[in-house]
């Protein structure tokens, strides 16, 4: 399976790149190719392409905030995660949201 994540919170330092990792780690274990945008106080980083979305199977938007560029994924199956959830039990995320 492809996923396409986007990760940011409110102050886009600590959990937008705590999550992203967190992802990128226990994807592997999952069976789950994944590339993981942060969207934090450096700005945008490791931006999803076209073909990146285009060929994606499931976006998670994991944020309790707004993102940038957000239409970019109309018609896609996305799912909203709070940044939260996969901090405390990213496993228990990916077995939930990421399975065919």
């Amino acid at each position: 399976m492809k996923i396409v994540a986007v990760t940011a919170c409110p102050t886009g330092i600590a959990h937008t790149y705590m999550a992203a990792d967190a992802l990128m780690k226990s994807a592997p274990k999952y069976n789950v190719h994944i590339k993981v945008e942060t969207q934090g106080a450096m700005g945008i980083e490791n931006q999803l392409t076209p073909q990146d979305i285009s060929q994606a199977d499931k976006v998670l938007i994991v944020s309790d905030i707004e993102i940038e560029q957000a239409a970019r994924f109309d018609g896609m199956n996305v799912i909203h995660i709070p940044i939260e959830d996969v901090l405390l039990n990213v496993d228990k995320v990916l077995l939930i949201h990421c399975r065919k």
